[in-house]
C-alpha cells in the first residue's frame, strides 16, 4: 500500500482512539470532524478517500468504521506516538509539551527506528497512565547485545559502559560521587548497580535517565 499523508495518519489514529473507547460504535462524522476541528464536509471528504484505499468502511449519513486494514495502520501510528512520548520524558527529560512533539514526529519514524525505540524502552506494554501500547509486529529481543538501553531496562545479570547521562545540577553530582559517569562499567546483580566494588539502587526516574551500551549477558543462578 502507498504511503499515507500525514493528515490521513491523523484520521485514522483519531478513529483508532475513538474505537478504543467503544469497540462497537459507529464513528459518527460530526463527533469526527469536531474531534480534528474542521469542517463535516471536509471530514467527508477524507472517510471517502480513505474508503476508497480499503481503511474505511463509509456508510452514508451514519458514519464509518476502520477496515482490519485501517484498524492495523492506525495501530502503529497510536503506538509510535506513546513509544514517542515516553522516549520524550522518560529518557530525554524532555520539559515541552510532549503529546504536541510526539504527534509531530510519529510521521516520520520508520520500523527500524520505532523498533530501536521500543527496545531502548524495554518493551513497555503500557503508559505510566495505564495507556495499552499496541503491540503491532513487535520484535522482541530482551538478550540483543550491543544496544543502548537505560539502567532500568538493563537484564539481570548484564553490564556495559555507560555513554549518555541526561541529568544536571544536583542529580549529576549525586550520580557522580556513586561512581555512575559516562565511561564506567556497570553491572546488574540480585537487582542492585554494581560499579567496582559498590553495590547500589538509584530511583526508576534517575535509571531512567542513564543509557549504557550493553556488552556482556553473565550467566546468573
Amino acid at each position: 500500500m502507498s504511503e499515507l499523508s500525514e493528515f490521513e495518519e491523523m484520521y485514522l489514529k483519531r478513529m483508532f482512539e475513538i474505537h478504543a473507547e467503544q469497540p462497537d460504535a459507529i464513528v459518527k462524522t460530526s463527533m469526527l470532524a469536531e474531534s480534528m476541528g474542521v469542517s463535516a464536509a471536509s471530514t467527508t471528504e477524507m472517510i471517502q478517500r480513505l474508503a476508497g484505499r480499503d481503511l474505511v468502511t463509509y456508510i452514508p449519513y451514519k458514519g464509518s468504521r476502520l477496515t482490519p486494514d485501517g484498524f492495523a495502520r492506525a495501530s502503529r501510528i497510536k503506538r509510535r506516538q506513546l513509544l514517542l512520548e515516553m522516549l520524550l520524558s522518560d529518557i530525554i527529560g524532555y520539559e515541552g509539551d510532549v503529546y504536541a512533539a510526539a504527534c509531530e514526529m510519529e510521521h516520520s519514524i520508520d520500523d527500524d527506528l520505532e523498533a530501536a525505540i521500543d527496545r531502548l524502552l524495554g518493551y513497555p506494554e503500557r503508559t505510566h497512565s495505564g495507556e495499552r501500547v499496541p503491540q503491532v509486529s513487535r520484535r522482541v529481543d530482551p538478550a540483543v547485545t550491543a544496544s543502548l538501553l537505560p539502567i532500568s531496562n538493563l537484564p539481570e545479570g548484564s553490564s556495559g559502559i555507560i555513554e549518555f547521562i541526561a541529568l544536571d545540577g544536583q542529580d549529576s553530582q549525586t550520580l557522580e560521587r556513586q561512581g555512575l559517569v559516562i565511561g564506567e562499567r556497570i553491572t546488574v546483580e540480585n537487582g542492585a548497580i554494581v560499579v567496582g566494588d559498590n553495590s547500589f539502587s538509584i530511583s526508576q526516574t534517575l535509571a531512567n535517565q542513564i543509557l549504557v551500551r550493553l556488552e556482556v549477558l553473565l550467566d546468573v543462578e
